[in-house]
């Protein structure tokens, strides 16, 4: 060290030779990114702590190969309902009536299968657009009317309850036709060689790990291009080889039994679309824009009105869509499905990281809290865990996951 009057300075210690107290420059570094990206992986790692809790505690049964096959068939309509509820919330709004559209989709297709023999995939496309005109109605009196959007599908709520008892005459209508069936509970169809995994889920599931770690590289170079922050290279590493290894255990696992569900096609389908339409499309950015701060979205040229209209149309096609899936699912429609679904949705929503003021979430996000919640049911079910105390435990997770919310907001403000 070097004095001089009235200056002091310091010679700089040779690289890596950090203090006890804040550690390497790598070391901190990749503590910095850690403490910056924890709102958007936290529940990730959560997810991955409840799934390796329930494993050792059902004795390895959780993740035994029919019992993941049956997870994604019992959440695969929660799943399909938390992605369109994730884009309300982003917007700023919230659906209160997803349940009970399902409900009423699933009674006028049992109405257009059963009683009028109507062909299943024409019933598919007209309850479709049933769900869709049904959104865009609500959409219309919250977006051009002004009615806040709790009020709204609060009504929403009650008159699609009532209209399904009408439908149905209080009585449950089945069975659907087995093509139907299949979408909801079959599995992909076995092709190639004879081995003992299925290979047109192992061949998914290939391409699957591919599409991911082609999006995050090219992500990471798109935002270096236009010079935003990036991960630091091992955290990025380590989230890109965790996902990698993710989706390697679920295909080996799923290809080991009976394959793929068909349903879990479209929900790849869904999460690969609409995760698309949320990061680059302008409707995206939009429903981002009125979400995070309308006033200036409106300055800026944004049709809020016409995107509010849209987000509503769309979470109306997707609660016929999960409608469907359920009431074929169960091989019949009934006067009491779908009761409190729309809970579980925005459940899932905020679990995954959706915030209570807009603005703020991803799809990726609503499929991990869909699956945080998941997991808690399943394996709740596996160990013997009654119903009354599964109810208190989801209330803590979802009230741990929006505290966690607003510290990590208080704490960013900081």
């Amino acid at each position: 060290m070097s004095t001089e009057v009235g200056t002091k300075t310091t010679t700089p210690a040779p690289p890596g030779s950090g203090s006890p107290s804040t550690g390497t420059p790598v070391v901190q570094v990749f503590l910095d990114g850690v403490r910056r990206n924890m709102r958007q992986y936290g529940m990730l790692f959560a997810l991955g702590l409840i799934v390796l809790l329930f494993q050792i505690w059902t004795g390895g049964d959780l993740l035994l190969p029919r019992n993941v096959s049956n997870l994604v068939l019992q959440n695969s309509y929660i799943l399909i309902l938390a992605i369109g509820m994730m884009i309300v919330i982003i917007s700023g709004h919230i659906d209160l009536s997803v349940g009970s559209l399902m409900a009423l989709v699933g009674g006028i297709g049992a109405v257009l299968m059963v009683e009028h023999q109507v062909s299943w995939p024409v019933a598919v496309l007209l309850t479709l657009l049933l769900g869709a005109v049904a959104g865009a109605l609500q959409g219309f009196f919250i977006a051009y009317v002004g009615i806040p959007s709790f009020i709204v599908t609060l009504a929403g709520m009650l008159l699609f309850r009532g209209l399904t008892e009408i439908f149905l005459k209080g009585q449950t209508l089945g069975p659907f036709p087995d093509g139907l069936q299949k979408v909801a509970n079959g599995f992909l169809p076995e092709a190639g060689p004879e081995t003992n995994y299925h290979n047109l889920t192992l061949l998914l599931g290939l391409g699957l790990i591919a599409y991911v770690v082609f999006q995050e590289v090219r992500d990471r170079r798109r935002q270096r291009e236009f010079a935003l922050e990036t991960l630091p290279t091992g955290l990025f590493a380590l989230k890109v080889t965790a996902l990698v290894a993710a989706v390697l255990v679920t295909t080996l696992l799923l290809a080991s039994y009976k394959g793929a569900p068909v349903v879990l096609l479209i929900l790849a389908v869904l999460l690969v679309g609409f995760g698309y339409v949320m990061r680059n499309a302008v409707i995206g950015r939009h429903v981002y824009a009125i979400g995070g701060n309308l006033p200036a979205a409106k300055l800026s040229g944004v049709k809020d009105k016409k995107v509010t209209f849209a987000v509503f149309l769309n979470m109306g096609m997707l609660a016929a869509l999960a409608g469907l899936v359920f009431a074929a699912r169960f091989n019949a429609a009934s006067p009491k499905a779908g009761v409190n679904f729309e809970l579980e949705a925005i459940a899932a929503a905020f679990i995954g990281g959706a915030s209570m003021s807009g603005g703020v979430g991803t799809v990726l996000g609503a499929i991990i809290g869909g699956l945080v919640l998941g997991v808690l049911n399943n394996g709740m079910n596996l160990v013997g865990v009654g119903t009354d105390w599964q109810q208190v435990i989801k209330g803590l997770v979802l009230l741990a996951a929006v505290g966690f919310d607003v510290w990590n907001k208080r704490r960013a403000g900081a």
